[in-house]
């Protein structure tokens, strides 16, 4: 099929880099990127540190700025909502606009932030984080001496408490688990976080069940298990996403965790793709069906999808990696981490300056660097090889040379 016109549901990151690659392989039909939001496509990892610290302005998260956009012809709306995408003509509806017949479509519409339920009558002073709107509301108080409580210790919870800190503000942070992060980097590391936050004046308090919020007329109470209430001038909740897939359902596409994708974002209808924190994407690594909700991700996706919609070979399934920038520190994080994994440390946790690699039975599976970027870099050479564990902890061995070693053996 000759594509001769390129619709995306969804306006962020992947749809962004859909439309950039398209551009750049000589793609020259029409471009039309379809968002909910008043803005146009833009980066999220600021919104929980730079922006929100308002080092940051909305001109600097633009991914496809407005000279761009006219020189390559990509359209971009605003504010629209797509109602339906008939799976037959590949016919996008959008409330207020003209329908789309579209010879090749993607989904790219992630999701929104899980909530609970605030009664009471200032619901204003609680708050999640997704989008541009959220950052601004809750930028506007983020002043010294206010006391914040954010509910859930994920990664955007810890950049948020980070960023509060620095801004003056007294922090909480109520997380359900006995470690934070476990699920992501194992107990050990994300223990390693924890400490990190305390040191710094964070309330971090795990084991911390919220059984319910409700605010007054200029307070937010919120009601733990096995402990007194606690009372907050703000609160934040951050507990994960809900995906937007409810277009997707509507058209018969397969929903399992997210929209199911081969390897290389087709969904089951023909011409119509998937990608980004709404698709659950085939992976060979890892044997199964795979989700991330990162940028990195975004990227690679949205670039990968668009080559495949030119009839290139378009599979990549690299290892998930990610980054978190809290305090002065850079944290990143490489591959999947298991239960049977050893842990093997290079460098010094208590001066936060090391690499945690994960290896399972012999085996590199993952790694967890707090600013040592460099061993992120060749522990992705590393990943699925065998390695030494004191090799590994030596900090005199220069690490490439396990990747120039392991190269000359293949």
């Amino acid at each position: 099929m000759t594509v001769q016109t390129f619709v995306a549901i969804g306006a962020g990151q992947t749809a962004a880099v859909a439309a950039r690659t398209l551009r750049r392989r000589g793609f020259d039909g029409r471009i039309v990127l379809v968002g909910d939001e008043p803005h146009m496509p833009y980066q999220r990892p600021p919104l929980s540190k730079e922006f929100l610290a308002g080092t940051d302005t909305l001109e600097s998260l633009q991914i496809l700025p407005e000279a761009w956009r006219t020189a390559n012809a990509v359209e971009v709306l605003t504010g629209a909502a797509v109602t339906r995408l008939d799976p037959n003509t590949r016919t996008v509806e959008i409330a207020g606009h003209k329908p789309i017949l579209a010879d090749s479509v993607l989904i790219a519409t992630g999701g929104r932030p899980r909530t609970l339920p605030v009664p009471g009558p200032r619901p204003d002073l609680v708050h999640q984080l997704r989008t541009i709107g959220d950052a601004q509301r809750l930028q506007r108080c983020l002043t010294p001496g206010q006391r914040l409580v954010l509910i859930g210790a994920g990664f955007i919870g810890l950049e948020i408490a980070a960023t509060a800190v620095a801004l003056g503000v007294d922090v909480t942070i109520l997380e359900a688990a006995a470690v934070p992060l476990t699920a992501v980097v194992g107990a050990r590391m994300g223990a390693e976080c924890a400490r990190m936050h305390r040191d710094r004046g964070v309330d971090l308090r795990t084991n911390a069940v919220v059984r319910s919020l409700r605010t007054t007329n200029d307070h937010v109470v919120i009601e733990i298990d096995d402990g007194p209430p606690l009372e907050a001038d703000i609160a934040v909740v951050g507990i994960g996403i809900v995906l937007n897939t409810a277009v997707a359902a509507e058209a018969g596409l397969h929903i399992d965790d997210g929209i199911v994708v081969d390897a290389q974002g087709r969904t089951s209808i023909p011409n119509v793709f998937a990608a980004g924190d709404v698709a659950r994407r085939h992976s060979a690594r890892a044997g199964r069906h795979v989700r991330f909700e990162h940028f990195d991700n975004a990227n690679k996706q949205g670039a990968a999808v668009a080559n495949a919609m030119l009839g290139r070979d378009a599979v990549s399934d690299e290892a998930s990696w990610f980054w978190s920038d809290q305090f002065d520190h850079n944290i990143q994080f490489l591959g999947a981490a298991t239960q049977t994994c050893d842990i093997v440390i290079r460098g010094n946790p208590a001066e936060r300056d090391f690499t945690a690699f994960y290896v399972d039975d012999g085996i590199l599976c993952a790694a967890f660097a707090i600013d040592r970027g460099d061993d992120v870099m060749v522990a992705r050479e590393l990943l699925g090889r065998p390695v030494e564990a004191t090799v590994l902890a030596d900090e005199d061995t220069d690490l490439w040379d396990l990747v120039d070693t392991e190269e000359a053996v293949q």
